[in-house]
């Protein structure tokens, strides 16, 4: 509404001048007459200028708020996207197109909207002004529009896929950082930031390459525009002025003529302008859709299924189990496996043998085929995804932390499964914190922390120590007490004295619940119900730490060998005089 009411006021101004002009060259007026007439034009111009300010204010504003409704829907989606998405896609080209490319989006809707209703409205007003007022002179001073509409149509298409190339450069730039400063520790510890800087220079230079073959485009484009805008005003001043000499055009008709054609310059630069950013709005929405309409490849099913409570089905169980990621070989192959409830399972293997793999299809992680992955005596394909996460809690094994304090990255654990617990009493969050940090035996470090469990630890974990981190992982996952506890390779930074009070706290702790360990070291798992052996992809020894350290496999070598490593230990492998054998079988 405020640009159709700023474009009639554009539209009134000349009229104004050219009764103004007409009246003065007759040179029978009376000052009263112009005093007026300029009276309406300041009128008119003092509406411009608040239409001016009040579009901006609405369209940027909802342009504004538009590009944060798609920012919100993008980060959401993206949450809902699986696993496999992100092993696909790399983080900086996913910034870029939540950042850059919701901007190009952005200014197609506001300013592309602009320059759509004002070259509509004042190009088709003011040709029949023009030609109202006098057709002839209207007709010859048109004829460069033509031009004009085939050069923005040419340029458009070949606009569009030049800006998708600078998108697609900036994601590689923008790549190329996320990577080098996520990996700092890495690029500084080998000395490699002259690799990264020349690394970065090249991405740096292929944008720029990409926005200079842009610009040149520009550079042809928006002056050509402007020269053939221009020869309107040539021809219409040889034509109109011939028929002023003539008597056959009042002076001010002149002059409104003139002016009209001058306005007329915006809007077709407007055409040009819309269509460059018509152009860039649309490649860069086109990425933003690719995403969008990724859907997830791991969701709930239509009608999940819920265990029975009383049925008689262990708490895990695996038949024919055969898996492989796509374009690859099985990673595990005829894997069948039942872990009762209250059960401490450990599971051994070499690097690569699928150990973390068969833990992921659990969660669905990963999918494993039907009818072979069942928790609670349902398949893990029937669960409603939120409910069958919400019975484990995982320590993966690259233990990642946020950028956050140490407490809030152990009550992470907390917001996860008991929403409603985000406005328990402080004194009671303390308490649940400090209990879980026991258990991981992190507590021993407070007073090494600046601020104790409020002290900030940096981008993913960046001012703790790896077994630190792993140790804020293990709160992380036990403090909202979860049914299944998953240590995937979670003790491998700490010493063996923090690992043997960890295990005894979570032994201690979780009696009655159930608790799976990798381990590549044999003693985190001696005391273990029963231990898997996997080589690749396949069960090559079950049984208890006893029974396998009898039976002189690959458990029992690696036991021997880890003993010979560190004499001081207790035989792994071996309970302890009095130790009962629990519950639990493979």
């Amino acid at each position: 509404m405020c640009l159709l009411i700023i474009d009639a006021a554009q539209m009134a101004i000349p009229q104004f001048m050219r009764r103004a002009i007409n009246l003065i060259s007759l040179g029978d007026f009376r000052w009263i007459q112009v005093g007026l007439l300029s009276l309406a034009m300041i009128g008119s111009m003092a509406v411009i200028c608040l239409g001016r300010f009040l579009w901006r204010y609405f369209i940027h504003g909802s342009s504004r708020r538009i590009e944060a409704e798609m920012r919100s829907r993008l980060f959401e989606h993206l949450l809902t996207l699986s696993y496999d998405f992100y092993q696909e896609n790399k983080i900086g080209d996913l910034m870029a197109r939540a950042t850059n490319d919701l901007g190009q989006v952005r200014m197609a809707i506001g300013w592309g909207l602009v320059a759509l209703i004002d070259g509509t409205v004042m190009v088709t007003a003011i040709l029949i002004i023009t030609f109202l007022q006098n057709a002839r002179a209207a007709l010859f001073a048109i004829l460069p529009l033509p031009p004009i509409t085939l050069l923005i149509l040419f340029f458009g298409r070949v606009i569009g896929k030049r800006f998708r190339r600078v998108n697609e450069a900036y994601s590689a730039m923008s790549d190329t950082v996320q990577e080098t400063f996520a990996g700092i520790r890495v690029v500084k510890s080998f000395v490699k930031e002259w690799w990264f800087i020349g690394k970065f220079a090249g991405t740096n230079d292929d944008y720029r390459s990409a926005n200079m073959a842009l610009v040149k485009l520009y550079g042809v484009f928006f002056p050509f525009i402007s020269f053939l805008s221009g020869l309107t005003s040539v021809i219409l001043i040889f034509i109109g002025g011939i028929q002023v000499i003539e008597g056959a055009m009042m002076p001010g008709d002149l002059a409104a003529l003139f002016a009209y054609f001058q306005m007329l310059i915006w809007p077709l630069m407007g055409a040009g302008f819309m269509v460059n950013m018509i152009q860039r709005g649309a490649a860069s929405l086109g990425r933003v859709n690719e995403v969008m309409d990724r859907k997830p490849s791991i969701v709930s099913p239509a009608a999940p299924v819920r265990p029975q409570p009383d049925a008689a089905f262990p708490l895990v169980e695996i038949r024919n189990l055969r898996f492989g990621y796509p374009g690859g070989k099985d990673v595990l192959e005829d894997i069948s496996l039942t872990i009762n409830s209250g059960t401490t399972m450990g599971i051994l293997g070499r690097t690569g043998s699928g150990k973390s793999t068969l833990l992921k299809t659990l969660t669905r992680m990963v999918d494993p085929p039907p009818g072979t992955v069942f928790v609670k005596g349902v398949p893990v394909a029937d669960w409603d995804l939120g409910e069958l996460r919400s019975l484990f809690g995982v320590t993966p094994q690259d233990s990642y932390l946020f950028s956050d304090s140490i407490k809030h990255n152990i009550r992470y654990g907390i917001a996860r499964r008991e929403p409603a617990l985000e406005s328990i009493a402080d004194q009671k969050e303390e308490a649940l914190v400090f209990r879980a940090a026991g258990i991981s035996a992190l507590d021993q470090d407070l007073g090494s922390f600046a601020a104790g469990w409020d002290t900030l630890i940096g981008e993913r974990g960046l001012t703790l120590s790896g077994g630190q981190k792993q140790r804020v992982a293990i709160s992380r996952a036990v403090i909202g007490s979860p049914e299944i506890l998953i240590l995937d390779d979670s003790l491998s930074a700490v010493d063996a004295e923090t690992e043997k009070r960890v295990l005894t706290s979570l032994l201690t702790e979780r009696r009655g619940k159930t608790t799976i360990i990798i381990s590549h070291r044999v003693s985190t798992l001696r005391n273990a119900d029963f231990v898997v052996v996997l080589d690749q992809g396949r069960i090559s020894e079950s049984g208890s730490p006893r029974e396998l350290a009898a039976l002189g496999g690959f458990y029992a070598r690696m036991a021997a060998l880890q003993q010979l490593e560190q004499p001081g230990l207790e035989q792994p492998g071996l309970e302890q005089p009095g130790q009962e054998e629990r519950g639990g079988h493979g």
